[in-house]
Formats: structure tokens, sequence, C-alpha cells
């Protein structure tokens, strides 16, 4: 998806390598929001109040036991409609370009994005949960899900 670059952007040569490795959807993100109007970020998803639902191949329903309503856990989904080719970022909200592995930007060499996001509802059944809040347009591909542990999420150091 390459497109026109900002002021002190620098872009990848060549394009990403098709025979990389190979990752399985798990399912879909189904969110409120699409490229006119989604947030940047997932904070700014929060002060919305829009939730979203997360809907699985129903392979995986059996995956979803264990977890409950109200837990937090870690999203990790594919921004299928950003680029891959940029090394250095030139966002609106910062004074000067930096390097794409220092923003959140959804635009990497593998647009590999995650949010921890907290369990409204859960219906293993029709194997999907309602989630909190998403920063990802409607329909982004999900390639997995991990609950979110204080014990192990939370760097060394931190009063939480």
């Amino acid at each position: 998806m390459a497109g026109a670059l900002r002021s002190g952007e620098v872009a990848l040569e060549g394009a990403p390598d098709p025979d990389g490795p190979r990752l399985r959807l798990i399912g879909r993100i189904r969110s409120p929001w699409g490229p006119d109007d989604c947030p940047k970020n997932i904070a700014r998803a929060r002060e919305t109040g829009r939730g979203a639902t997360v809907e699985l191949d129903p392979l995986f329903a059996p995956a979803l036991s264990g977890l409950v309503v109200g837990q937090p856990v870690i999203l990790l989904y594919w921004m299928d409609r950003a680029r891959r080719d940029l090394l250095t970022q030139a966002p609106r909200h910062v004074e000067a370009p930096r390097g794409t592995f220092a923003l959140r930007s959804p635009n990497r060499p593998n647009m590999i994005s995650q949010a921890t996001v907290r369990i409204t509802a859960l219906d293993p059944e029709r194997a999907s949960f309602g989630i909190d809040a998403i920063d990802c347009f409607d329909g982004t591909p999900l390639l997995d899900i991990k609950p979110w542990l204080a014990t192990i999420d939370m760097p060394p150091g931190d009063a939480g």
C-alpha cells in the first residue's frame, strides 16, 4: 500500500518477502470504524464508548474456554490496509520524524498490532466475544488472543 511520503519519511526499497512466515488467521474484529473515522489509538477508541466484537472461525470456539467477562486480553491483529515500507515516519503529533520502531503506527514491516482490551460479553457457542474498545477497521484479521496477566505483562519496577 505505497503512497506519497511525507517530509522526513524514508521507505524500504523492494517488496516484502512473499515466501516469508505463514500466519493462520483465527477470525475477524468487527468494529464500528472505517478509514474515515477510526481512532488513532486504543485510548481514543475508549473515549468514544463504542465497543466491538471479536468473531472467531468456529473451529477455534473451544479455545475460548477459561476466558471470562471482565478479563483483560491481548489481541494481535493484522493491519491489512497499512503500509509495509516505511522506515521513518512523520506523524502529525510529533515534532520530527521518528523510526518506525519508535512509534505505535500500524505502518511497519509486519503490520502486526496489539491492543489490551477487556472482555464485555462472551458467546462460546457463536465463537465470539465483545470487547470494550478497539482502534482498527471493521473486518480486520485477527492473529491471536492471549490473556493479559499482571505477573507477566507488567514491566519490572512498575507499580501497576
